[in-house]
């Protein structure tokens, strides 16, 4: 069962979580295996941490951004090379020293990539896959 460590505050975080959720439901329809989420590493958190199918074993740490509409700009904008550099530095310290509640067997071997996935709301509430941005780079 995946990992789950944030309880979502506020209106904003509830749209967050079903953003997450919706996204997680769409890895794991194409055949991805969610290992957590929510996930903190020291104080950085990753939304999905996710095992890609196929082979070589690839781990992904996935940002999930989301719009209920045009009037924020795209979800894609709202990540910086901060926020990637941020994600980033959580996959290094999961390689390097793990998480006690992640085990060892799930992430080693593996290759590790920070990807994005932008979510919309569609017209009947539900949400929509915008983007999947793979291996994403700090600058």
């Amino acid at each position: 069962m995946p990992l789950t460590h944030r309880t979502p505050a506020g209106p904003r975080g509830l749209v967050g979580a079903a953003a997450e959720t919706a996204a997680a439901q769409h890895l794991r329809a194409l055949g991805w295996h969610v290992l957590a989420r929510n996930l903190r590493v020291q104080r950085d958190e990753i939304d999905i941490l996710a095992r890609e199918p196929g082979t070589p074993d690839v781990i992904v740490v996935l940002e999930v951004r989301s719009r209920s509409g045009p009037g924020f700009g795209a979800a894609v904008e709202s990540v910086d090379a901060r926020k990637v550099a941020r994600l980033y530095r959580a996959a290094w310290s999961l390689q390097c020293e793990g998480h006690p509640e992640l085990p060892t067997s799930a992430t080693e071997g593996a290759v590790w990539r920070v990807d994005l996935l932008a979510l919309v709301r569609d017209r009947d509430g539900g949400w929509c896959l915008e983007r999947h941005l793979r291996g994403l780079q700090p600058t």
